[in-house]
């Protein structure tokens, strides 16, 4: 089962090209203040600009980089079932420890729909699956029932759940068996996932604050609750500070101010506001990361 704080990694970017040297330097800055598991290409790694070649370069760089110190779980999913396959295949030719795979975006499946597409690529490629959820960037819903009924299929293992409701996360967690792990996908919700029984976190905000989130759930998963508590409180403000804006953009531009990306973001998305990068600055100071 995957458990703890898994980053869900940014793409950094250079001339228009990924930057190979930077997210090496990324995946061992995140080993090295204990992140658990590093997540490439998934929404926070800008996975829908990537092109083709760039989604599996990437997967491939961070295995590499990783060299099996912690589980690389691969974002291959998509709005399209057959070419989630291929991402998917290509992940485990690769060598991930796992994929992670977003609802259908955009299309608005049925509950059977998604069911049918989370079963269909499970049938066809042999390796761990986190589902996601997270309706407000796919306008799309997987419901308690449709998650427990999935999570009987053996390959399908966990789910990053980010539809932000502490009564749909606990309605999994009570509906699922204990070989099936609940990971937040919300960084607020961390804490409270944890003490409803969560395994962790797959977190955008884990890029700037690796070292205080891995204390949280080292914290939380050896009775030291206050602690625990105590981070939680700590990391909020930061939290909110890094979806103030289109996430990845606050949390790139936390790294850039860290010293450790350049500023490229892609098209759509853009660079952050001087007024929000403004605040952000204040509180990575007064949260001790910068």
């Amino acid at each position: 089962m995957f458990k703890g704080s898994y980053v869900a990694i940014v793409t950094p970017f250079a001339d228009g090209k990924v930057d190979e040297k930077a997210l090496r330097a990324l995946v061992d800055y995140q080993i090295e203040r204990g992140t658990d598991g590093i997540v490439p290409c998934g929404t926070s790694g800008e996975s829908a600009t990537l092109t083709y070649e760039e989604h599996c370069q990437v997967i491939d760089i961070v295995i590499d980089q990783t060299n099996k110190r912690v589980p690389v779980v691969a974002g291959t999913g998509s709005n399209s079932t057959h070419e989630t396959v291929y991402f998917t295949e290509h992940a485990k030719k690769a060598g991930a420890d796992g994929a992670l795979l977003i609802t259908p975006y955009y299309n608005k499946p049925s509950q059977e729909g998604l069911y049918q597409h989370y079963k269909y690529i499970a049938e066809r490629v042999d390796i761990p699956i986190i589902m996601y959820n997270v309706p407000g960037r796919t306008a799309c819903n997987m419901l308690p029932e449709t998650v427990i009924k999935l999570s009987k299929i053996p390959n399908i293992v966990s789910i990053k759940e980010a539809s932000g409701s502490m009564d749909q996360a606990a309605a999994i967690i009570g509906g699922t068996d204990g070989d099936f792990g609940l990971l937040a996908g919300e960084d607020a919700l961390i804490y409270p996932l944890l003490c409803i029984g969560s395994k962790g976190v797959i977190s955008a905000s884990v890029n700037a604050c690796p070292a205080e989130v891995a204390e949280m759930y080292d914290a939380f998963t050896s009775g030291n609750i206050e602690r625990a508590k105590e981070l939680h409180f700590m990391l909020l403000p930061l939290f909110d500070s890094f979806f103030m804006e289109t996430n990845p953009v606050p949390v790139k531009r936390a790294l850039e101010l860290m010293g450790l990306v350049g500023p490229e973001i892609r098209l759509p998305l853009m660079g952050m506001t001087p007024e929000g990068t403004a605040k952000m600055k204040a509180i990575m100071e007064q949260v001790g990361i910068l």
